[in-house]
């Protein structure tokens, strides 16, 4: 097995470690580091505890959860089967192996990897979850009967609840039952924020100093033209981003480098070294061991920020900034019960505040840098794939591949949420969605509608 940080031979790792530990403190150490969020050096006591060949279920879990993160999804699965072999009623680990297997695109195998564990653990809210963002067989009327039990809300943590109450907001969705899905969505958000407060101030905020930083004179591009096509996909979550990176991914030349934010750390190594050393530099080197092909996709959301900075500092670079219906984007967005940042989504007035702050960045940058940024409209793209896919390609300066058409036939992994909708061909349902949820926007369209943009929405 490879190290998890990929930087240092494996037969090192124990060499800079307490030799002398014992089994139980090298694990003691493995998860503070972990519960501290310092997963470089977390990495380095779990490599260390299996080197040293001992086993224990949760190292195998969180070692697996890892390489997941690092997309490296054959030997995540291999090391969460092996926990699950040390202990076959490990709840978690069949929850996290079906997580793996809908990345990979094997459904129905992660669909009852959740089943297995609600059959291990019927309060389990996670896997109801899960279950609940697949189109599932007939299995789910004895889950979904679980779910929609009064009981089951019962003794249950903030946590669960919320998980519960997306579940419920799901199932009430594909039922085309929205006045009840508009109310089990309320109380989830609600529950959700009291424990992730909204970072919407922060966002925005930073998206104005960012634009401030893009002026300066000392960003301007210092670097040849090189061969490396560098391609930043941005926007909104739930924008069309993933549709985005997985047609051009039809692109066998391509290396899909996922949501990394290899740019934003590097912007922070160089602000830090004041400038000493060349962002375009840094950057190459943090994605480098990556790149076996000279065409990268990055798919940072958030980079959006950086788009100025980016057009200036990456030569070659190209930035497809991909937005839609904002009142179709704010409900996807309201609807995820997204695992980890984005804690804004919880609130339909910061939703809207986020999305305006978001245009107005983007336009500006658009204005700027003309040739540098393609403006993908989602609702176009899906009407008119064809038509708006060809413009796409020719802008990148591709040779015309009619596999372009299909992205849903590749095999690549998908860790978004959107990784089930991929799937399918590309149809327009979602257009006009929002529609259905009017009452429950309100918030979010009070905002959007004084803008000059959306006033006629």
């Amino acid at each position: 097995m490879k190290e998890f940080d990929e930087k240092k031979n494996s037969k090192n790792i124990g060499k800079k470690l307490e030799s002398n530990l014992s089994k139980n403190e090298i694990i003691s150490k493995a998860f503070e580091y972990h519960l501290q969020g310092n997963i470089a050096e977390a990495s380095k006591y779990y490599q260390f505890f299996i080197n040293k060949g001992f086993k224990d279920h949760r190292i195998f879990l969180n070692s697996g959860e890892i390489l997941k993160n690092l997309g490296r999804l054959e030997e995540a699965e291999v090391w969460i089967r092996r926990a699950i072999s040390l202990k076959p009623d490990y709840t978690i680990a069949h929850n996290n192996l079906g997580n793996i297997l809908r990345a990979k695109n094997k459904l129905k195998e992660a669909e009852s990897c959740y089943c297995k564990a609600i059959t291990l653990n019927p309060d389990f809210t996670k896997a109801y979850y899960n279950l609940s963002t697949l189109t599932s067989t007939d299995e789910k009327k004895i889950w979904q009967k679980k779910l929609f039990s009064e009981s089951f809300l019962k003794n249950k943590s903030k946590n669960d609840q919320f998980n519960i109450f997306f579940a419920r907001a799901n199932i009430l969705h594909k039922k085309k039952n929205f006045k009840e899905s508009a109310k089990c969505l309320k109380l989830a958000n609600q529950l959700k924020i009291l424990i992730y407060p909204s970072n919407s101030d922060s966002l925005i905020k930073k998206s104005k100093l960012l634009l401030i930083e893009s002026n300066r004179a000392d960003l301007n591009l210092n670097k040849e033209k090189n061969n490396l096509q560098t391609i930043f996909i941005v926007g909104m979550p739930r924008s069309g981003t993933t549709l985005a990176e997985s047609i051009i991914s039809m692109n066998s030349k391509v290396l899909d480098l996922g949501e990394t934010n290899a740019f934003e750390r590097s912007f922070k190594e160089w602000k830090e070294k004041k400038g000493k050393f060349d962002l375009y530099d840094l950057y190459m080197q943090r994605i480098n061991k990556k790149i076996k092909s000279y065409i990268t996709t990055n798919k940072w959301l958030y980079n959006y920020q950086y788009a100025g900075i980016i057009a200036k500092q990456i030569p070659n670079s190209k930035i497809i900034y991909c937005y839609r219906n904002p009142l179709d984007n704010i409900l996807s967005i309201y609807r995820t019960n997204f695992e980890k940042d984005n804690e804004y989504s919880s609130s339909l007035i910061d939703c809207a505040n986020i999305y305006l702050d978001h245009r107005q960045i983007m336009n500006e940058y658009t204005k700027r840098f003309p040739e540098n940024i393609y403006d993908l409209n989602y609702d176009l793209l899906v009407k008119n794939p064809d038509k708006e896919i060809k413009s796409l390609i020719n802008w990148l300066g591709w040779k015309w591949n009619k596999a372009y058409l299909k992205p849903h036939l590749s095999t690549r992994s998908v860790f978004t949420a959107s990784d089930v909708q991929i799937r399918s061909k590309i149809n327009s349902k979602s257009i006009g969605g929002w529609k259905n949820y009017k009452e429950m926007l309100k918030p979010a369209i009070k905002i959007i509608t004084k803008d000059d943009e959306y006033k006629n929405l």
